[in-house]
């Protein structure tokens, strides 16, 4: 049974500049605390911080967490008229070690959900100094692996939804409702398994729909259909230089399937695989107290 998570109110909220952008941020908690601070990437790219909000619930223990919305969404700067030259991986992890200094945060916990467990393994890989642990949530270490995966699942759907789904491929007519009703199944299954879904995901996707730019960019259509500029991009063979103690959090019915993650957990020594049995995509919604006990104890263990 869902039971809706009480998100806490932020302590503060604000737009760091980023030359001649503003990435917004929200702050739950105080910055002051004794407990390191979680600053949590969202998904996407391109889809808004709201649908991870459950994740400040950990403020409650005195930890401050620290959301924000990647440029291109959400109340971030927006920028429609950009090509696929300016959407890049390095883009994104300079504007986060710019909110960073922004926010005065030193050490820190790295929780990073589906694209954004992508670019903080990016992140890791680097070996900042200052990363006190590392959380990718239903993330795939490659999208060769991704893409293998969500075309099995895609193979399970019922055989009307999957003639839908290759027709309006085919035709190149991705926008039109059947398409859109035929994608809905799939999300149903492996992106979200509450449904309706909760109002902060709803939030989320109002916004990706009002502008997709980088979504569209650099994913494509939808989770299953990727032909954006990340379509190549995969960190597996990096994954050996990840020094940060490292949790992996996935969902039985996730899209980020158990093959995609397997390298993560091959490659990074010390990782730490949690699989929630009654969750697909976003464990944080469909099994809000487990994920944020085992995340919280997790973080706990590698304050010092």
């Amino acid at each position: 049974m869902y039971a809706a998570p009480m998100i806490p109110e932020p302590d503060q909220t604000g737009h760091a500049p980023f030359g001649p952008l503003e990435t917004w941020y929200r702050v739950t908690g105080d910055l002051d605390s004794d407990l390191l601070p979680l600053i949590v990437m969202h998904g996407g790219p391109g889809v808004a911080h709201n649908y991870t909000l459950a994740i400040a619930e950990l403020a409650r223990t005195g930890r401050p967490v620290i959301h924000y919305d990647q440029v291109g969404c959400g109340l971030s700067t927006h920028l429609p008229e950009r090509g696929p030259d300016f959407w890049t991986v390095d883009l994104f992890l300079d504007e986060f070690e710019n909110l960073r200094g922004h926010l005065g945060i030193d050490r820190y916990h790295l929780l990073g959900q589906s694209w954004g467990g992508m670019l903080a393994a990016e992140h890791a890989v680097r070996q900042p100094r200052e990363l006190a642990s590392l959380v990718i949530s239903n993330s795939p270490a490659s999208m060769e692996l991704w893409v293998a995966e969500a075309h099995r699942l895609r193979a399970d759907l019922p055989p009307e939804v999957r003639d839908a789904l290759d027709h309006h491929e085919a035709a190149g007519t991705t926008d039109h409702p059947d398409y859109l009703a035929a994608t809905q199944v799939f999300y149903d299954r492996h992106v979200c398994r509450v449904v309706p879904n909760p109002p902060e995901l709803v939030a989320s996707m109002e916004q990706l729909n009002a502008d997709p730019t980088v979504y569209q960019t650099m994913n494509g259509p939808n989770e299953f259909f990727c032909i954006g500029t990340l379509r190549t991009w995969s960190v597996v063979d990096r994954l050996d230089a990840v020094r940060a103690p490292t949790l992996l959090c996935s969902g039985r019915y996730d899209e980020a399937t158990p093959a995609t993650v397997q390298p993560f957990a091959d490659r990074i020594a010390g990782a730490r695989w949690e699989v929630f049995e009654e969750s697909s995509h976003m464990p944080f919604v469909e099994e809000a107290e487990r994920y944020l006990r085992v995340v919280g104890d997790f973080l706990a263990e590698h304050d010092g």
